[in-house]
């Protein structure tokens, strides 16, 4: 691939179906149109890390990612194996949360053509004391709708346990699906602009307070998993022309033309749509289609009829795609050793990793269960704890341990980009309401999955408990 299908692939990866459902959580976060800010300061965020990802890409630029730098940069037969296995073992969670949340998402605008979708049929909150974690609270929710999205994410991992062929075809559907999707918004927008609803802001919208604060990380939470995917054009090393130069390049265009469409977008709906509206949906948990009320406000019925099929097409690709992805980087480690043997079985006829695609498929219909906004706040915690963080912390460390590794591309204002990146991580976990909820499942799984790699470690004699014959 060359620069502009990299750039492409890349810019679908990040959009998907993120930006149609997650408007109201935004919006609700910071009570008002100043949520802008959080898409914003999202970008910039996006940005810091993205010159963290771009340096490492070029770097190393190979398949495997993340997996391959965490690798590499704290060694990869000491405290490397530890954290790439750990990185694996969130995957495990954080990969059918994100795919659950199309999934959710989908179910979620479906319900704008049968509203029935949407009646909650059960409701419970459950809580569990672990001694060094604090009490864990899991709400679950039953709905027509969840019966959707279980439906859906089975029905993936049908069309995927086959020898599959068609993916570029796919991809390039899915970007023109998304882009024309966009770009009829914002023109629908742009044509029946109303300012006083865009600019209608609260009394003290952008005084400075903890309520400001903490409004602000929980929209910067969720801009974050809009804007992910700006990294995955670092997973195709191999396969990008000119890799050292490309990687950069397509990373930081795809943040900068996805930041202007995503703010393009926001401005033009609440230009048309209240936004109490939002509030008041995101805070029921229904209602959450307003692209569909978007566009029945400017053109009536059938062109939100037409929008929600659009946006459900679009949902349901990016399942595919995403649980297709996802599906082979248990079973990668596993070739690499690293992970749980029963992942790298492949299946004797269509030779695809049956095993893996199995597990993600069951993992991901069981987070189906959970609210939308708690499925997205997980998912963002977790990445951020077990992968993003130790990643930008990561880029320093190689650069103080490896001086030697070739950087045809260096992070502009070394090395303050990383810094920043770590500092609005942290931000986004501890200025939110109630954060703690998803820090302790965040630490949950980082104590267990030291606990696997330690016990799998000691029966294979591998550091830290090989022999000092053995040891490099």
């Amino acid at each position: 691939m060359g620069l502009g299908s990299a750039t492409a692939l890349n810019m679908i990866d990040m959009i998907g179906v993120g930006p149609f459902i997650t408007m109201p959580l935004v919006v609700a976060a910071m009570g008002g149109p100043q949520a802008l800010l959080g898409w914003i300061a999202g970008a910039l965020l996006a940005v810091c890390d993205g010159l963290v990802s771009a340096e490492l890409g070029a770097a190393l630029p190979a398949s495997g990612g993340t997996y391959r730098y965490l690798r590499e940069i704290y060694g990869p037969q000491k405290w490397g194996k530890l954290i790439s296995f750990l990185f694996i073992w969130q995957v495990s969670f954080s990969a059918p949360l994100s795919i659950a949340t199309g999934c959710i998402g989908l179910a979620g605008y479906a319900a704008y053509y049968w509203p029935s979708l949407e009646t909650v049929l059960a409701h419970h909150e459950t809580a569990l004391r672990i001694p060094w974690a604090g009490t864990l609270r899991v709400a679950w929710l039953v709905t027509p709708g969840t019966g959707l999205a279980v439906v859906i994410c089975f029905f993936t991992v049908l069309l995927l346990y086959r020898r599959i062929t068609a993916i570029g075809r796919l991809s390039k559907v899915l970007w023109f699906g998304v882009m024309g999707t966009i770009g009829w918004i914002v023109y629908a927008g742009l044509t029946h602009f109303n300012r006083a609803l865009a600019f209608d802001f609260p009394p003290g919208a952008f005084t400075i307070s903890h309520q400001f604060l903490t409004g602000l990380g929980g929209a910067m939470l969720v801009a974050t998993y809009d804007y992910w995917g700006y990294y995955n054009v670092s997973f195709l090393g191999d396969e990008i022309k000119d890799p050292e130069k490309n990687i950069p390049r397509a990373l930081l265009l795809s943040i900068l033309l996805v930041a202007c469409l995503y703010l393009m977008m926001n401005v033009c709906i609440l230009a048309v749509l209240p936004w109490r509206e939002m509030v008041t949906a995101a805070h029921n948990n229904s209602g959450l289609y307003v692209v569909s009320l978007f566009m029945q406000r400017v053109y009536g019925a059938w062109a939100a009829r037409l929008v929600t099929g659009l946006v459900i097409v679009t949902a349901f690709a990016s399942v595919f795609s995403l649980m297709l992805g996802y599906s082979r980087v248990p079973y990668a480690a596993a070739l690499d050793g690293n992970y749980f043997k029963a992942f790298a079985k492949v299946h004797p006829e269509y030779r695809f990793p049956y095993v893996s695609l199995l597990a993600l498929g069951v993992v991901a219909a069981a987070f189906c269960f959970l609210r939308l906004q708690d499925a997205i706040a997980a998912l963002v915690v977790i990445r951020l704890v077990l992968q993003f963080l130790v990643q930008a912390i990561g880029s320093i460390v190689l650069r103080i341990r490896r001086p030697d590794v070739p950087r045809p591309f260096r992070m502009w204002l070394y090395p303050l980009p990383a810094l920043l990146a770590s500092a609005g991580f942290l931000f986004i976990l501890f200025n939110r309401p109630n954060w703690q909820k998803e820090v302790r499942y965040a630490v949950l799984i980082l104590i267990t999955g030291v606990g696997i790699y330690m016990v799998r470690a000691w029966k294979g004699a591998e550091w830290p408990f090989q022999s000092a014959a053995e040891k490099p």
